[in-house]
């Protein structure tokens, strides 16, 4: 097969799942001898929150202001605007990751700009303004094929919207992600203030309702009351939504609940980490508690077990189709009591002899060159003219 021109599309530089997905399929494509760039829209000076092995580019958005739909019409118009200028490259795909490119490739192909686009669904948002749900759905309405990471998100574009979407894979990587111990980790346990010698409990996604942080805190609670040096650590939340009211509700649980708040102390919030963080982090938690309402994947699942770290997931989908029942520790999302009792058999009764198995079999499974080949039958089956095949 010949060499494609592609433009991988995502909505930020911020180290979020789906950003991951589109920068990590993007540099295996590459490494295939893909002629790809990785975009973004973003504000003046931002860059991708890691080094990139591939061409990337970083769109500017002159001026984010106004409120949230407002700042969201700006990334979207940003991209409309770079792909009208003359003399841009063109590509053979346009893969947009995220409802904001997507509605904006949406828009260049109504104006006949563009011929058409794939659009890759990684989870749905519900959103109370009409306009936002509009540009949502626009986004994969329109696309030439639609992709999906995960069979539940599958079944909901076919029963919701009538799609046939292509499922393909998320991956991990396995040279970052290890358990192999490293000189410098116990380093960053000093920096961060998490060497206080009992376990460290770690959550990843920021404050945000769909990460399900309240309850998390809640179960944290519990869980301190029999071991009063644990920690629980809640990295990340670099988020182009708003997440206010929530992290409000969150704010006060912690004032009344008087545990002590920062480096040291029984509750961390770093914010976003520097990339580097991540795999170290990874290994030394205890566990990975992870109970979302709502998840598209759950990258950081895969990166967790690789890393040789018990998770704590919720029992639905996405993580009931590629966890068996003895990879993880399984809860109701919504019983923040079940969560505390989870987080304390982590230390206990998790069967980590399995886990280097189970690390195993889904490395295998799920790896970003597997996705790159997906990935490129599917853009060579949308480029061949009918009748046409390759020997």
């Amino acid at each position: 097969m010949s060499s494609l021109r592609i433009a991988m599309l995502t909505h930020s530089t911020n180290p979020r799942g789906g950003v991951v997905h589109a920068l990590e399929l993007a540099e295996a494509l590459y490494l295939r001898g893909q002629k790809i760039t990785l975009m973004a829209a973003d504000e003046p000076g931002k860059q991708f929150f890691r080094a990139i092995q591939c061409p990337a580019s970083v769109i500017s958005v002159p001026a984010l202001s106004g409120d949230f739909i407002t700042r969201v019409g700006q990334r979207i118009q940003a991209y409309i605007d770079y792909f009208s200028k003359p003399n841009i490259p063109a590509y053979d795909i346009y893969h947009a990751q995220d409802a904001i490119s997507g509605c904006a490739l949406a828009t260049l192909v109504e104006r006949g700009i563009l011929a058409s686009f794939v659009r890759t669904v990684h989870h749905l948002d519900s959103f109370e303004s009409q306009t936002l749900m509009a540009w949502q759905t626009r986004s994969f309405k329109e696309a030439q094929q639609v992709l999906c990471v995960s069979r539940g998100w599958y079944k909901n574009l076919a029963n919701d919207y009538g799609i046939n979407a292509i499922q393909v894979n998320n991956g991990v990587d396995t040279l970052r992600f290890n358990s192999v111990l490293q000189p410098d980790d116990q380093i960053l346990l000093s920096r961060l203030g998490l060497d206080c010698g009992g376990p460290l409990f770690l959550a990843v996604g920021g404050i945000e309702a769909r990460k399900n942080t309240l309850r998390i805190f809640t179960a944290f609670c519990v869980v301190l009351k029999q071991l009063p040096r644990a920690q629980l650590i809640i990295v990340g939340g670099a988020s182009l939504l708003d997440h206010g009211q929530y992290r409000d509700q969150f704010d006060k649980a912690v004032a009344d609940s008087g545990i002590e708040v920062g480096s040291g102390k029984s509750l961390v919030l770093t914010g976003p980490l520097p990339d580097q963080d991540m795999p170290p982090l990874f290994r030394l938690a205890d566990a990975l508690v992870f109970p979302s309402l709502a998840e598209g994947f759950g990258l950081v699942v895969l990166e967790a077990i690789v890393s040789g770290t018990p998770v704590i997931v919720s029992r639905q989908e996405p993580f009931t189709e590629y966890l068996q029942m003895q990879d993880c520790l399984w809860v109701d999302p919504e019983d923040s009591d079940a969560i505390a009792v989870a987080m304390l058999q982590a230390l206990t009764a998790f069967p980590n002899a399995g886990l280097q198995a189970c690390a195993q079999r889904l490395s295998d499974e799920f790896s970003w060159e597997n996705s790159a080949h997906t990935h490129l039958n599917i853009y060579h089956s949308l480029t061949t003219p009918r009748g046409v095949t390759h020997a």
